[in-house]
């Protein structure tokens, strides 16, 4: 292992594997599926809209108070949220990170434009931005209220269908969602290489879980503001 010339030192290993482009990969990946996870969770919890507002909004109380008495009210929820925000950082720095060290390794000039820059590609960047901004948003929105008028604290089930009673925020939703729907179906697949998951064997059956996972958090996210928007939920 070679020397930090500006410390004199050995770096550590998490500082190697981190310097490294395997490593970058490592952290994409794992952070990747940690947010995957919770997803899963969090398009269940919102299905409980379907069940009424008494329902929902049981279940948005009870995301506070999970794990009394051994956790402080509201400690879980800070937890969960601390390792989501690690989990959103490492991914998207890596994503930057291996995006630049791409573009650097490149001939500075074609001849002829570069034949492709692939489509999952082109998915996964534009994507990431999309989800990025639209993270922004959500949490503004539905969150802290910052950027809803009829914001009503303690009541998430009647700022969920405001929300949605609006043609922007259908518009915003809807489209962080397909986005949301592209960036799975192609994050699992990149994943489960990276993570030494994927062979030959298993090809078919990954981008079957990968294409039904991607099916599944886009229809079951999108069925929310498509319930407010038909009348099924008011």
């Amino acid at each position: 292992m070679a020397l930090d010339t500006r410390t004199g030192r050995r770096p550590s290993f998490a500082a190697t594997l981190w310097g490294s482009t395997v490593g970058k990969k490592t952290v994409m990946a794992v952070s990747g599926l940690i947010m995957l996870l919770y997803l899963v969770v969090h398009m269940i919890g919102n299905l409980k809209i379907f069940f009424g507002a008494a329902e929902f909004n049981h279940y948005a109380h009870w995301l506070r108070v999970v794990g009394e008495p051994f956790m402080h009210k509201e400690w879980t929820l800070w937890l969960v949220r601390v390792v989501l925000l690690a989990a959103v950082v490492a991914h998207a720095t890596s994503a930057y990170q291996l995006s630049r060290r791409d573009i650097k390794a490149r001939p500075g000039k074609y001849v002829h434009r570069k034949p492709r820059s692939s489509y999952a590609t082109r998915t996964m960047r534009w994507g990431g931005i999309i989800l990025g901004l639209f993270l922004v948003w959500h949490l503004l929105d539905l969150t802290t209220g910052t950027v809803h008028a009829g914001f009503r604290p303690g009541h998430p089930y009647q700022n969920v269908v405001d929300t949605f009673s609006t043609w922007y925020g259908n518009v915003i939703y809807l489209v962080a969602m397909l986005a949301l729907g592209l960036h799975i179906r192609h994050g699992f697949w990149s994943a489960a290489q990276t993570l030494g998951v994927g062979s030959r064997a298993r090809d078919r059956a990954l981008k079957t879980t990968a294409n039904a996972l991607a099916l599944v958090l886009t229809v079951g996210f999108v069925s929310v503001p498509v319930a407010v928007m038909t009348g099924v939920v008011s």
